[in-house]
């Protein structure tokens, strides 16, 4: 005799609670270690003073390239991106596969809204690199790709990092993730959304070319 439909549903309640609760811990470590601002506690321990008071204000590699210091924007933008990874990896290896997922998300939207800074953060190019570098490894070289070949073409980071997210989803669906298209969807959207001041400059003409603010801060120094 098979088991009776109440103890079914309770056992298939209790498979899910743990998996959605483990999805949480996921979301919430995740959330942690993509918060950690590596621009602003790089930038203070070499006696930079704050990165957010330099150029746009901004927690991320470009704007700690602003400081002169080449080195420091290189670190900035690994460490940026290899919390994500980091954190997926940390996640899997407790809680499994759609916790770390959650862990990825959870990275993302922490470098975007860190709470040590009041929610102002980053605008997450590095770290959703470093989402697809933890999850699909393949996806993150087709990023990388369409990254460089607009940069190539159009000499604008903003518009490769726009271009590179957006074709991301489409990636994913082709190596057959579809779940992972459609986490990666809202963090392109959220991409996007933090990139609406850049997009306006886009329009007006005004978003300075690859190299152009750098050289400019080497020709103050």
């Amino acid at each position: 005799m098979g088991l009776d439909t109440p103890v079914i549903n309770s056992l298939l309640l209790l498979v899910v609670g743990d998996l959605g609760l483990w999805i949480l811990y996921g979301l919430g470590l995740g959330y942690l270690i993509g918060s950690i601002p590596f621009g602003l506690v790089l930038t203070w321990a070499a006696g930079l003073g704050d990165i957010r008071q330099i150029g746009s204000g901004n927690i991320g590699a470009t704007n700690v390239l602003r400081t002169g210091n080449k080195g420091l924007a290189a670190a900035t933008l690994l460490l940026d991106g290899l919390k994500a990874t980091a954190a997926i990896l940390i996640v899997n290896a407790w809680y499994g596969t759609a916790p770390a997922v959650a862990a990825a998300f959870g990275a993302f939207v922490g470098h975007l809204y860190p709470i040590w800074l009041r929610l102002k953060g980053g605008k997450g190019v590095a770290t959703y690199i470093g989402a697809l570098l933890g999850l699909v490894p393949a996806a993150a070289l087709a990023f990388i790709a369409v990254w460089l070949g607009m940069a190539a073409w159009k000499r604008y980071s903003s518009l490769s990092a726009l271009t590179a997210a957006a074709a991301t989803p489409p990636v994913l669906l082709m190596l057959a993730h579809p779940i992972l298209a459609a986490v990666f969807l809202v963090m392109t959207l959220l991409l996007v959304w933090k990139h609406r001041a850049n997009i306006s400059r886009l329009r007006a003409g005004s978003e300075p070319t690859i190299g152009a603010k750098s050289a400019a801060t080497s020709a103050s120094a």
